[in-house]
């Protein structure tokens, strides 16, 4: 079973249909599990689930190995499946995708939750921001600082638009695309809407990290960098930053 939702997940799938296994994949959107089934998913399942839930599925669908592929944010997920796995006694295999070497410069600010972010940006006084750190995590900015202020880039989805509307962001604000881009596309973007501070998390190379940094850098914009939060209950656990290795630990187990 792969808790799938991110390219990562995705590339790991592929790979593990080659080894002839059966793969149960989970993911939260239909789009995600569209191209979960794409990658060669032989059954997917779509839906949040909880701890309990993912135990109900694991002992429904008679599961040996929960590979947890989903982003390096989705702490809540890995906990849950860890706990899952915990209670039907199966094999839990973390991925986790390589973390990046964030320079130090003047202009990159790193703090661990975005309540320190939005610390930052109060700091950095009146100015324009691109938001590019997720949809569900709009609220926390919107809450202390002016919603006009803000430029959001998100999924072009019916969910990801209602939550901006939600939040107060302006239509005009509202950019909708999927991908990870380049550093000049990013720059144009930036040009376009005068954006002065840059919010990101810190998403690994497979979230268009560096081509952020890079844009926002080159043109003397800050960036509030969101590290990643430490899932204490990963410790003892399984985890690989090589999609190979969790691939050739399956083949070992079979």
């Amino acid at each position: 079973m792969v808790m799938a939702g991110t390219s990562d997940a995705r590339k790991m799938i592929k790979k593990l249909s080659l080894t002839g296994n059966y793969i149960l994949a989970t993911a939260i959107s239909l789009n995600g599990g569209e191209l979960a089934k794409q990658a060669g998913a032989d059954k997917v399942l779509v839906g949040r689930f909880d701890s309990a839930k993912l135990a109900e599925i694991i002992k429904d669908n008679e599961v040996d190995v929960l590979i947890d592929a989903t982003h390096p944010f989705a702490s809540d997920a890995t906990r849950n499946a860890i706990k899952a796995t915990e209670k039907e006694k199966i094999r839990y295999i973390r991925f986790d995708r390589p973390t990046l070497d964030i320079p130090d410069n003047e202009l990159i600010h790193k703090v661990n939750n975005f309540g320190e972010a939005v610390e930052e940006i109060v700091k950095l006084g009146d100015s324009r921001i691109l938001h590019l750190a997720g949809v569900m995590t709009l609220h926390h900015l919107t809450g202390r600082i002016y919603p006009h202020r803000i430029v959001a880039r998100i999924l072009p989805t019916t969910f990801s638009t209602e939550k901006c509307q939600e939040a107060g962001i302006p239509p005009q604000n509202i950019v909708a695309m999927q991908g990870t881009y380049s550093k000049e596309f990013n720059q144009a973007l930036m040009k376009e809407y005068d954006i002065k501070v840059v919010v990101t998390k810190e998403s690994g190379k497979s979230g268009g990290t560096p081509s952020k940094l890079q844009a926002a850098l080159e043109l003397g914009i800050h960036i509030v960098m969101v590290m990643r939060p430490e899932v204490d209950e990963l410790k003892g656990k399984t985890v690989y930053n090589n999609m190979d290795d969790v691939v050739e630990e399956i083949k070992k187990l079979e």
